[in-house]
């Protein structure tokens, strides 16, 4: 079996068959809930702003639920928040956004969540959760294959390991830029490392097409009082992306920022971001590789002999 640790849940979605897939995976998911007794509880992570998470700690999936109100300064509706959604389960995913099964109604047992995670999904969502006897109803919910989070990661590996999840941090923006796909929150907390690896992206309120936006230089003071004001002292429109402060907020530590830019200091500057809108709009397909440049296999290509 080429890949026999992918869930059968999975294998029915790669080939388009979701709805199976989903029923592989509630099949599945209430016979571990059978032969197990760990508790529901909130996935490790920062907390979200748009979405509540847990998990089960010997299930190797989370449940996200969205918030009945959104903490600031999130100003999206919950039918943004479900489009997004809606557009990777129809966009090309390039292999760096995560798999989102949609369920309504999901019914799981009452002891199986711990008292803290109930009462903070009652809070959180109460539009979504009721409890019915022995039993918790979630009116609508996500299902994701459950990744550790990117700046979790980078705080409990090794430094190389660290290096190479930075590297394929910069590549997962890339790979997604090349499918019309903004991440909008590059935060690392947003971003995931897969048991193989590799640097996938799940938080997706935040999404917009590439082409949309419009990637500018910082502007360059011209006065003092421009340069020490604590708001911008030019325009910016709702659509405007000045890649030169990404490295500010990335919350990365100096040698891995360094790192970062590196391998992908494009990233910083608004003159590649529209290099590959021009791209784009033009109908080019880029160049996306499942692995990395080490593990590619290379092709010879051979000249018939001369005569």
């Amino acid at each position: 079996m080429l890949m026999p640790r992918k869930p059968l849940a999975e294998l029915y979605t790669a080939i388009g068959y979701h709805k199976h897939g989903k029923t592989e995976f509630y099949r599945d998911f209430l016979r571990h809930l059978e032969v197990s007794e760990d508790q529901l509880e909130r996935a490790q992570g920062e907390l979200g702003m748009v979405m509540v998470v847990f998990t089960l700690p010997s299930y190797d999936v989370v449940f996200k639920l969205i918030k009945d109100r959104f903490d600031y300064p999130k100003d999206s509706s919950r039918s943004e928040v479900m489009g997004k959604y809606r557009l990777v389960f129809e966009h090309d995913r390039a292999g760096r956004l995560v798999e989102a099964h949609e369920f309504e109604h999901l019914r799981m047992p009452r002891d199986r969540f711990r008292p803290e995670l109930l009462e903070e999904l009652q809070h959180c969502a109460a539009n979504l959760v009721r409890v019915e006897d022995d039993y918790v109803v979630i009116r609508h919910l996500y299902v994701e294959r459950r990744v550790r989070p990117l700046n979790l990661y980078l705080a409990e590996t090794n430094e190389a390991a660290a290096r190479a999840a930075v590297i394929d941090y910069g590549q997962a923006i890339k790979d997604l830029a090349a499918t019309n796909i903004f991440t909008g929150d590059l935060l690392p907390k947003n971003f995931g490392v897969t048991r193989h690896g590799r640097v996938v992206f799940y938080d997706y309120d935040e999404l917009c097409w590439v082409t949309d936006c419009d990637f500018r230089e910082l502007p360059v003071a011209t006065s003092y009082e421009e340069e020490i004001a604590a708001e911008p002292w030019f325009s910016v429109h709702e659509n405007d992306i000045f890649p030169e402060e990404f490295p500010r907020f990335l919350g990365f530590r100096p040698d891995l920022l360094e790192t970062l830019i590196e391998y992908h200091g494009d990233l910083f500057k608004a003159v590649g971001w529209r290099r590959v809108q021009t791209a784009l709009r033009a109908g080019n397909i880029l160049n996306i590789f499942p692995n990395r440049t080490d593990k590619r296999v290379l092709t010879r290509i051979s000249h018939p002999p001369k005569k």
